[in-house]
């Protein structure tokens, strides 16, 4: 078939000014492209040809003349035996190889997390990222397919499930607690970002090269659980989570001296001191000071209720229950009474 010059393509190139397409196609017109035709690629750019929907050749940045030599895989696709001559038909598409960053992702449904403390827990996420194009062929056929002008937004539009599923996934296979995930997401997707990139890479011929989780949200209860954590953390030495309630429940009987608050701030009390026992430093030498309570006295066989109170970091009026109730055994000498530091360690290890 013979083609007039009007009908051959001797220049193919993308001045792309728009600064948000990914993949263009190049209007033929349904010209053929010329024997020596100038292939023109610039900087972040890369050209893809396609023959009857079979990858060909690729071109990176530069002044390309098509001929038999720089075009293997087109000549072998078209079975050329001894180069071509004539014009030729094929598809180019130019891809924007450079970064795109500000991508936002999100989860439009609660994603499962699965946690050793609170087992099933339901999360929604959102932050950004920035990707570029790493794999030409393999982005054309599994997100830009057909289209002759792709562009940031599709993008988005057909990657935001994905992106949350390879998330998902990542989170899954890293086994990070929720308690990690809903207070240091900030770390978090530079920590995931090794385990994103292998799998996206491969599907969607992509690499992020930033990963960023603005926001975890999770149920309120599992809030409420998050925040006393960190508040027996802040505690110190009662860190067991029964001892903190005891705590908030002393806090809520305050100073006032009503029985809910006598009982708390006596059980709190006993706790300590039964933990500091089995330690070992109630047993022999000076026991340490209990917070907030007065320096500790010496060690002497036969105690008062303020020495016990003292002690214990409780009020007297506590241990004076303690001992009218018959829990703690003592003995009255004249208008006090007197405890041995026998009695008060069984007591204590009850």
């Amino acid at each position: 078939m013979d083609f007039i010059k009007g009908e051959l393509l001797e220049i193919i190139e993308w001045q792309d000014d728009s600064r948000d397409t990914i993949a263009w196609r190049f209007p033929d017109d349904d010209k053929a492209i010329k024997n020596g035709a100038q292939l023109i690629v610039r900087e972040s750019q890369s050209a893809q040809f396609l023959y009857l929907g079979q990858f060909g050749d690729a071109f990176g940045p530069g002044k390309h003349t098509l001929t038999t030599d720089n075009i293997p895989v087109l000549t072998r696709l078209k079975g050329w035996k001894y180069g071509f001559q004539s014009p030729f038909k094929a598809d180019v598409y130019f891809v924007n190889t450079r970064l795109f960053t500000g991508n936002k992702w999100g989860t439009a449904n609660p994603i499962m997390l699965r946690d050793a403390d609170l087992g099933v827990v339901r999360a929604r996420a959102y932050g950004t990222y920035d990707f570029k194009v790493v794999n030409v062929p393999v982005f054309l056929k599994e997100v830009a397919g057909s289209d002759h002008d792709f562009r940031v937004d599709e993008f988005a539009d057909t990657m935001r499930s994905r992106i949350v599923s390879v998330f998902s996934d990542a989170l899954a296979t890293a086994h990070v607690p929720v308690f990690d995930v809903a207070t240091r997401y900030m770390d978090l997707g530079d920590a995931l970002l090794p385990l994103i990139n292998p799998v996206i890479s491969a599907k969607y011929g992509i690499e992020v090269a930033s990963f960023i989780v603005e926001n975890v949200s999770v149920p309120p209860e599992v809030e409420e659980a998050i925040d006393k954590r960190s508040a027996m953390s802040a505690i110190g030495n009662l860190n067991d989570y029964v001892k903190y309630q005891m705590g908030q429940g002393m806090a809520a009987g305050g100073g006032g001296g009503g029985a809910a608050g006598m009982a708390s701030e006596l059980a709190v009390g006993f706790a300590v001191a039964k933990e500091l026992m089995q330690q070992g430093n109630l047993t022999g030498g000076t026991p340490p000071p209990v917070p907030g309570a007065s320096p500790a006295v010496p060690e002497i066989d036969v105690l008062d209720p303020a020495t016990i109170a003292q002690m214990l970091g409780v009020s007297d009026a506590d241990v004076m229950a303690e001992i009218e109730a018959g829990n703690l055994p003592a003995k009255k000498i004249g208008s006090a009474y007197r405890v041995t530091r026998a009695a008060l360690d069984e007591f204590l290890a009850k």
